[in-house]
């Protein structure tokens, strides 16, 4: 299977790992509707107790397939171990909205924009999309202002989501911070840098090659094989106690010491979890702290957010750099702001400004390959996505529909978490960009 396809959630073992999820039969076949598998409408956990067949539990391999992910992904921290990524004690920075009547007559007008999704002659909706794709928040902020906010399914404005692979992002954010600051070197060896590394392919890539996922590393991601790596690095990283006689390795850090090589790091592309995790060991190893320090340090406190967010670990404590990360739709539209303002939010400087620029630049497009047609012609640098539009745009992305997508041209920042019957993005571009891309038209046009 194509790694573009993917960010599987272990539900055999009961815990995130790498690069795709749900394949019960309920994503196989014609899904119910979004109204149709709303949790409140299902019933999931309500009452006291709930109905039997209501219930959610883990370590049942249930409770991360369709429609069951719609009630799971508000509530992960119920079913696996995570370490809080602190806000700090300040008061919350509240964002800008415009007057309550202006806000109404915005919304209205979001709803109305059309656009016409990929390979399609029909037109769709801005509203439509959002049922389309299984929306469960929906966050835009133009100019600095917030102009559309909506909440579904699971999610309140209190309420905190999975942001799956998004968790990439912030990971890749933490480490070109520290490569533009002087703290990392990216074009140091990784074994040079994480000596424990030495006998894994790792250890001969740079870490810029891991930053943009272009290590020559082996990791097959064939759920129909009970023996591909992705099976062994979920049971690697489940939190839940070993079965009698496992043999293999205890968490991340052990599993990425001996991964074995596959083709030459450096000539293609490969969208890769263990990269994430090898670049989140990359970063804690130079900082001194680990990654929920760093998020918390560099980016929650300094932020302005409104809640602590949190993220799952492993057995051995390791919070899982390549997705394992829930957090409020507010906070992660200051996060976008921040990007977009290239590292200043609320008027103070986070970080250096290249560090922006750098990732908007992108990667090599062409290592990119052409195995994301929906995507189309973009690149991958730092664990973001780059489209090389017109706009400039890029994203933060994610499996099952989440994603921060930043429109520089139309000072646009977009936050979209949800719950999608199927993990692939493929399936979910080609309503979602054009998409995107409309609002953006619409608001320059403003």
């Amino acid at each position: 299977m194509s790694s573009s396809t993917t960010e599987f959630f272990a539900i055999a073992a009961g815990v995130i790992t790498a690069v795709g999820v749900s394949t019960s039969a309920g994503a196989q076949s014609a899904p119910l509707s979004a109204q149709e598998t709303d949790p409140n409408v299902m019933g999931w956990m309500q009452g006291f107790p709930p109905e039997t067949d209501k219930i959610i539990t883990q370590p049942d391999s249930v409770y991360f397939s369709f429609p069951r992910l719609r009630w799971s992904v508000c509530h992960l921290r119920e079913f696996l171990p995570t370490e809080e990524i602190s806000r700090g004690l300040g008061v919350p920075v509240q964002l800008n909205y415009p007057s309550p009547p202006d806000f109404a007559e915005l919304q209205k007008q979001i709803d109305a924009v059309t656009f016409t999704p990929q390979n399609k002659d029909k037109e769709m909706t801005w509203e439509q999309s959002l049922h389309a794709n299984y929306t469960d928040g929906i966050l835009i902020i133009h100019k600095g202002v917030v102009v559309y906010e909506r909440y579904f399914g699971c999610l309140e404005e209190d309420g905190k989501h999975a942001i799956m692979s998004m968790t990439k992002s912030i990971t890749g954010l933490l480490a070109e911070i520290l490569v533009v600051e002087g703290a990392l070197d990216d074009a140091a060896l990784v074994g040079d840098v994480i000596p424990e590394i030495a006998d894994s392919a790792f250890a001969t890539a740079t870490v810029r090659q891991v930053m943009d996922m272009t290590t020559g590393v082996t990791f097959s991601e064939d759920y129909s094989d009970p023996n591909a790596d992705i099976w062994l690095y979920s049971a690697a990283a489940s939190p839940l106690p070993k079965p009698e006689g496992y043999i293999g390795p205890d968490g991340y850090w052990e599993y990425l010491q001996q991964v074995a090589p596959e083709g030459r790091h450096g000539d293609e592309f490969h969208y890769k979890t263990i990269n994430s995790d090898m670049l989140g060991w990359i970063i804690s190893r130079v900082s001194g702290k680990s990654v929920t320090e760093l998020v918390s340090e560099r980016l929650w406190r300094r932020m302005g957010v409104e809640q602590d967010a949190y993220q799952t670990v492993d057995g051995k404590g390791v919070p899982f750099a390549g997705g394992g990360i829930t957090a409020g739709l507010r906070d992660l539209g200051r996060l976008g702001q921040l990007m977009l303002n290239e590292g200043v939010l609320n008027g103070q400087r986070l970080f250096p400004a290249e560090v922006v620029e750098k990732i908007r630049a992108g990667g090599d497009r062409s290592k990119f390959g052409d195995g994301f047609p929906t995507f189309g012609a973009g690149s991958y640098t730092s664990q973001w996505w780059v489209l090389h539009n017109d706009h400039g745009a890029y994203a933060a992305r994610g499996v099952h529909g989440q994603t921060i997508y930043i429109d520089p041209k139309a000072e646009m920042v977009l936050v979209r978490l949800a719950s999608f019957p199927q993990a692939q993005n493929g399936f979910i571009d080609p309503t979602s960009l054009p998409a995107y891309q409309a609002v953006a038209e619409f608001l320059l046009e403003r």
